[in-house]
């Protein structure tokens, strides 16, 4: 597990950008890191570097949002997410190196054509979805978190539409995230994809997270959200493509 300068400055840069999406942003952009760092370690490898980084940002941000979180949401959220968590698991464990590039490069793609098209927007109902869809879409997050810890784009599909209160949305997703992230471990773990290296590799970048997470919770208002996304977007969106591209060549 090696990064050349470059690879260790975009994990970094990475990194930032994951602590200031999830304490501010509801996540947004959660799942940069993975398709990032696989252009230059294997995704397994990226995602368990990750893993506890993850853990880290959200018990730091995580007492901004305490007990303001929806508790119905969460009711139906987190046992779909479960699922979507032991299949995303099980898939990670059989599939081969070059599909699970293409599968994460599939993902990084996707969610940047989200943000360019509005592609979520686009899945507005005339009315709040309902239980099952909540269950669906939490199953779906667990799914993508497991694999490239991408959950956010789709918990986001059914929370945008519930119309919460911009704290209880955010509250809600640090929560969620906060037990999927723990929970994790466990499959990561069984699958054997953590290492002294990787912990190596996660400890190095951690000094990194918390800053992420202060400027998230404290000054992202003096950043140009449209800067913001445009610069997140298009780096997801060329990362997602070189993972295609390895794949497929």
């Amino acid at each position: 597990m090696t990064f050349d300068t470059a690879g260790w400055i975009v994990a970094g840069i990475a990194v930032l950008l994951t602590g200031i999406s999830k304490s501010g942003l509801g996540g947004a952009f959660g799942g940069l890191a993975v398709p990032f760092m696989a252009m230059w370690i294997t995704p397994g490898q990226a995602a368990a570097v990750m893993l506890p980084l993850l853990v880290f940002i959200d018990w730091i941000g995580i007492r901004a949002y305490w007990r303001k979180w929806s508790v119905a949401e969460i009711r139906i959220l987190l046992p779909a997410a479960g699922l979507g968590m032991l299949v995303g698991a099980v898939v990670f464990g059989w599939m081969p190196e070059r599909a699970v590039k293409g599968c994460v490069g599939a993902i990084a793609v996707l969610f940047s054509l989200d943000r360019i098209f509005g592609l979520r927007a686009r899945l507005k109902l005339s009315g709040p979805p309902g239980k099952l869809a909540g269950l669906f879409w939490g199953a779906v997050s667990g799914f993508t978190s497991t694999i490239a810890h991408a959950g956010s784009p789709p918990l986001l599909v059914y929370l945008l539409n519930r119309g919460l209160a911009k704290e209880t949305f955010v509250a809600t997703t640090v929560i969620f995230f906060t037990v999927v992230n723990a929970v994790k471990i466990v499959p990561y773990v069984a699958l054997g994809l953590f290492s002294w290296e990787s912990f190596k590799v996660s400890l190095m970048l951690a000094p990194i997270a918390p800053v992420g997470v202060w400027i998230g919770l404290k000054a992202l208002k003096r950043i140009p959200e449209r800067v913001f996304y445009v610069f997140a977007t298009a780096m997801l969106g060329l990362s997602g493509v070189k993972l295609l591209w390895d794949a497929f060549a």
